[in-house]
């Protein structure tokens, strides 16, 4: 796994919730739905979306935003449109007073409005990420995220938009991996992009000596690494690999492993079946209390109790 592996891997949609949406001005959406990602891109028409802290863009067809939840956004045909609609976690709607709503008409799969002609039609994908992996990338995120369609050149809007209508067999698992795909590309056009503000670490990555330290930490994190045998697989002395390491990422290289080893975990040990002795194996630690005692150094919380909670483990701040 590599550094843009890494930090995207914890958006996996399975079974996420799709929406398009079809409106004729004026209207305005309240989002509370707590979600800690949603991604949404315009078919046509156009949009204004204001996140809880005030970032607000303008969005127009192909243009594609990225939203970091928890907190309420905005999104309506001008700033200045009064809410109608309230959605609430679970995708509960009601008017801004809390009487449940009806009057959104359904105009088909996965499609609602308030009219069948609307000018303006929407995709929103919304992602329960958890997972610490998933943390690092809601971590690097600012509230929104804009990519305009003249910045890059994607076919997946309109495939998305085609394919959300689709009632066919195994229709939730191609829309799932659409979402994936539309996300992934989205995002590491934006990383890319001057200013940014990618993580250090994934800016370290196109350093030709740390770059290849972290593709050798992402690729296999079981193996006992050292400074020394990192430091010999990219040929250079420890204590220029330790400098260089640290400067570009902002923490030396064995303890950037312990987080990436610690996050992996966290991901691993929601997958069904896991066992806290085989995902201490699959990651570099040597026995169940090993892990334990580290994860729960970290995190606050022992591997067990992370596993069956509902969500993600936040790290602790340092004393």
């Amino acid at each position: 796994m590599d550094a843009v592996a890494g930090l995207l891997d914890g958006p996996r949609a399975r079974g996420a919730f799709l929406l398009r949406s079809i409106l004729t001005p004026p209207w305005s959406m309240l989002i509370r739905d707590e979600a800690p990602l949603t991604l949404v891109a315009v078919v046509s028409g156009d949009a204004a979306i204001v996140s809880e802290e005030g970032a607000a863009a303008r969005l127009g067809a192909g243009d594609v935003a990225i939203v970091r939840g928890p907190g309420p956004y905005t999104v309506a045909d001008d700033p200045a449109t009064p809410p109608q609609v309230v959605v609430h976690p679970g995708q509960r709607c009601t008017t801004p007073d809390g009487r449940e709503l009806y009057e959104m008409s359904r105009l088909g799969v996965r499609t609602w409005g308030n009219g069948p002609d609307g000018r303006t039609v929407l995709l929103t994908g919304t992602y329960p990420v958890r997972g610490a992996v998933g943390r690092r990338l809601l971590d690097a995120l600012p509230p929104l995220v804009v990519v305009p369609r003249a910045s890059w050149d994607s076919p997946l809007v309109p495939l998305l938009a085609i394919e959300i209508v689709k009632d066919d067999p195994g229709q939730e698992a191609v829309l799932d991996r659409l979402l994936d795909l539309l996300l992934i590309a989205a995002l590491r056009e934006w990383f890319d992009r001057p200013g940014a503000a990618a993580p250090a670490w994934y800016q370290a990555y196109a350093d030709p000596v740390v770059g290849q330290a972290l593709r050798m930490l992402h690729h296999d994190p079981a193996r006992p690494w050292t400074v020394a045998s990192l430091a010999a697989g990219v040929g250079i002395s420890r204590a220029t690999l330790a400098r260089r390491f640290t400067g570009l990422v902002g923490e030396p290289p064995m303890s950037y492993l312990t987080g990436w080893r610690l996050a992996l975990a966290a991901d691993l040990l929601r997958e069904p079946g896991a066992t806290v002795g085989a995902v201490a194996r699959r990651v570099g630690y040597g026995s169940s209390f090993a892990l334990s005692a580290a994860f729960k150094r970290r995190y606050g919380t022992s591997p067990r109790q992370h596993r069956s909670s509902a969500g993600g483990p936040a790290p602790r701040k340092p004393e």
